[in-house]
C-alpha cells in the first residue's frame, strides 16, 4: 500500500484524508440513523397509555425528549396539547425542522467529497501528465519519469473513482433512508394530534 503511495505522488494524499473523512461519516450515520434510535415502534403506543393514565409530567416530557429523535417530537406536541390544534402542529413543525436538521448532519460533506473526489483524481491525472511530458528533452527522454507520471496519472484517477463511488452510493442511501424517517414521524406525529385532540382512540 505504502508503495502505491509513494507512486501516486503528493496528489494523492487530499485524497486519502477524503476517503478518511467519508469512511468516518458513513460509520457515523450508520449508527446514528438507527430506526431504534429515531422512529422507536413502541413510542406512540406508550404515548397513548400515558395519556389514558392522566397526562404527562415536565418529568415524563423530559424523559421523552431524550428518548428519541421522534421523541422529541412528540414532547413539542404533549407540551402544546392544551392549546389549539393550530398550535400545536406548529410545534411539531418548528421542532420537526430541527430533527430533520439532526438527521442530515455530515451528509453535506460527504456529499461534497462525493463531487470533488474525482476532481482531485483528475488534478492528479494533470499533474501525472505534466510529469510525464516534462520527461521529454532536447537529449531525449528520461524513462524514470516518464514511468513515474504515468504511475501518478493513473493511480489518482482510480482513487478518486474508488473515493468517489462509495460516498455517493453512501450519500443517496442515507437521503432515502431520512425522507423514510421524515414521513414515519410525519404520520405518527398526526396521529399524536388527532389523540390529543380527541378525534381518535
Amino acid at each position: 500500500m505504502w508503495e502505491i503511495i509513494l507512486a501516486a505522488g503528493w496528489p494523492i494524499w487530499p485524497l486519502i484524508i477524503a476517503s478518511v473523512i467519508a469512511l468516518a461519516i458513513i460509520a457515523e450515520r450508520f449508527w446514528a440513523l438507527r430506526a431504534s434510535v429515531v422512529t422507536p415502534e413502541q413510542l406512540l403506543p406508550e404515548v397513548q397509555n400515558w395519556l389514558k393514565q392522566g397526562g404527562v409530567t415536565r418529568e415524563t416530557l423530559s424523559r421523552l425528549e431524550a428518548h428519541s429523535l421522534l421523541g422529541k417530537v412528540f414532547a413539542s406536541a404533549l407540551a402544546n396539547m392544551h392549546n389549539s390544534r393550530e398550535v400545536t402542529k406548529e410545534a411539531i413543525e418548528e421542532t420537526g425542522r430541527a430533527v430533520a436538521h439532526k438527521l442530515e448532519q455530515y451528509l453535506p460533506t460527504l456529499g461534497t467529497i462525493a463531487t470533488v473526489a474525482p476532481l482531485l483524481g483528475l488534478l492528479g491525472t494533470v499533474i501525472g501528465m505534466v510529469e510525464l511530458f516534462g520527461s521529454f528533452t532536447n537529449s531525449g527522454h528520461d524513462v524514470a519519469q516518464f514511468a513515474r507520471g504515468i504511475s501518478v496519472a493513473l493511480y489518482n484517477t482510480a482513487a478518486g473513482i474508488v473515493v468517489a463511488v462509495p460516498s455517493m452510493i453512501a450519500y443517496r442511501y442515507f437521503r432515502g433512508k431520512i425522507d423514510g424517517f421524515l414521513v414515519d414521524m410525519e404520520q405518527q406525529a398526526i396521529k399524536l394530534v388527532e389523540l390529543i385532540h380527541g378525534d381518535r382512540g
